[in-house]
């Protein structure tokens, strides 16, 4: 399905500053930001920052290097600029005070007195806010207001009939006016709720089409009222389904350090991801995958061949399991591929977090051995950390690592001892050459193929899972691969 609307396609994501981007959030952002760029649209970041108790600092900053990370390019934004500034909410009062008068002065909302013990009290009576001021008479306004009283200016909702909405992900959608409140939309503060607010900003904005959280769905009612008593042309809505949790039961929890029945770390922040060494494409492949299908049975795709593809009308309503383990596998896939400088720049910073001294040359040449074995990127710490260990401190394996299955102390000797001439006359120390001398040294010698090379590569690494035997002593080269078998004899 294509979008049916003759108006440009202009998609906003309006987060609030409170603090990292969760999962949830960026999916929202994400299918939003596919839908533009399907329909060669804008993309436009609004930060959403009226509710001033909530506000964390420095939240901006980790919204946009989320995005940066992801490679989600934004086309207006407080950064970016853009004819429909300011893109912040807090910069834009003025606006928002403007027409919370003006749905006052037209009998559309009203000024409420109602003092926060009243509140209470209509809290305990289990009512609701109860309308107390809704009506009430211009004298007794001016007198309120003459006092000095407080006030916000709630939204007068109908009070019968029904509203009806449309969905573009569910449908046509209704909803029992008798069951809504008057909603607070321009708090005594002189701040909006999000519920003028967002309306304002997205017909000064010009947007389209709007993706946000399923639990927006109830206040949508009050949204329609709104542009609708303002007059204005509202926006195509897709209210996305939750994430739940990797079991299926209950909404993913926004905390982080969660964990999955398996015991797998299920990230929900954007941060932990790059914290657990996932690359940003497999993630981008990831959410996407979440709600929303390729077709032709694909898991694995590039974010441009879904933009190729994507349609809101295609999003499945229903909500879904969080499937963390198929983001390891995907993670997998996609290191596999990876071009080696591009993981290289990658890989280098984490093994120097670590304590190593890496050199690229190297770490290029291990990279090819080593990507279709990594699920993340911080596995190369102690698959491939011993790469770049200092050479000369390096000490024999343990037993507990050097003996391989069915093998003890003594056949693990005759093993490294003849060994030692077999590799010490290859002219050529290609792992391929190697190979094929240890296989035949393996058949004539009545040892198992396992066994060689098993004990071959723990002696030449001190670790039980390492890259492939020949491969990493191509890498250590032949003197160093000698020197350290001998080591491994002689701790025998």
């Amino acid at each position: 399905m294509s979008n049916t609307d003759n108006r440009t396609v202009r998609v906003r994501y309006a987060p609030s500053p409170t603090g990292p981007q969760h999962i949830g959030g960026i999916r929202t952002a994400l299918f939003g930001w596919l839908y533009a760029r399907h329909h060669g649209g804008q993309f436009i970041l609004r930060i959403e920052d009226t509710d001033r108790t909530r506000y964390v600092e420095g939240s901006v900053d980790l919204i946009l290097d989320a995005f940066n990370w992801l490679g989600m390019d934004i086309d207006e934004g407080p950064v970016q600029g853009g004819d429909y500034g300011p893109y912040v909410q807090s910069e834009r009062l003025d606006l928002y005070q403007k027409w919370a008068n003006w749905l006052v002065d037209n009998g559309k909302a009203y000024k409420c007195f109602a003092t926060p013990d009243e509140l209470a009290e209509m809290r305990k009576a289990g009512t609701g806010y109860d309308r107390r001021y809704r009506d009430i008479n211009p004298e007794k306004i001016a007198e309120l207001e003459a006092e000095g009283r407080d006030y916000v200016i709630r939204f007068k909702m109908p009070l019968d009939g029904k509203t009806v909405g449309d969905d573009l992900i569910r449908g046509t959608v209704e909803f029992d006016n008798s069951e809504l409140q008057d909603a607070v939309i321009l708090k005594s503060d002189g701040f909006p709720t999000y519920h003028l607010a967002h309306v304002v900003d997205d017909h000064h904005m010009e947007i389209s089409h709007v993706t946000r959280a399923i639990e927006w769905l109830s206040s949508y009612p009050l949204h329609i009222q709104i542009w609708d008593a303002i007059g204005w042309e509202k926006p195509k809505f897709a209210h996305l389904p939750v994430f739940l949790n990797p079991n299926g039961k209950g909404k993913l929890s926004k905390r982080s350090s969660s964990f999955d029945s398996d015991g797998h770390k299920v990230p929900v922040l954007i941060h932990e991801f790059i914290e657990l060494g996932y690359l940003p494409e497999a993630v981008m492949n990831f959410l996407t995958n979440i709600g929303w299908n390729f077709g032709d049975d694909q898991e694995i795709f590039t974010t441009k061949e879904a933009i190729e593809r994507f349609e809101l009308q295609d999003v499945n309503p229903a909500n879904s399991a969080y499937p963390v383990a198929k983001l390891d596998w995907l993670n997998g896939q996609y290191m596999q591929t990876a071009d080696v400088d591009y993981l290289e720049g990658l890989l280098k910073p984490i093994l120097e977090n670590a304590g190593f001294t890496v050199d690229s040359d190297r770490l290029k040449q291990v990279i090819p051995i080593l990507q279709v074995r990594l699920k993340s990127l911080n596995d190369v710490v102690d698959m491939a950390g011993f790469f770049f260990d200092d050479w000369d401190n390096f000490t024999a394996p343990s037993q507990d690592i050097l003996l391989q299955k069915k093998m003890d102390a003594n056949s693990t000797k005759e093993v490294l001892e003849k060994s030692l001439p077999v590799l010490e006359a290859l002219d050529n120390f290609a792992h391929d050459k190697q190979y094929e001398a240890m296989k035949t040294f393996a058949k004539e010698s009545g040892f198992k193929n396992g066994q060689v090379f098993g004990t071959l590569r723990a002696a030449v690494t001190a670790q039980k899972v390492s890259p492939p035997t020949f491969e990493t002593m191509e890498i250590l080269g032949k003197d160093e691969s000698i020197r350290r078998i001998k080591l491994a004899i002689e701790s025998l």
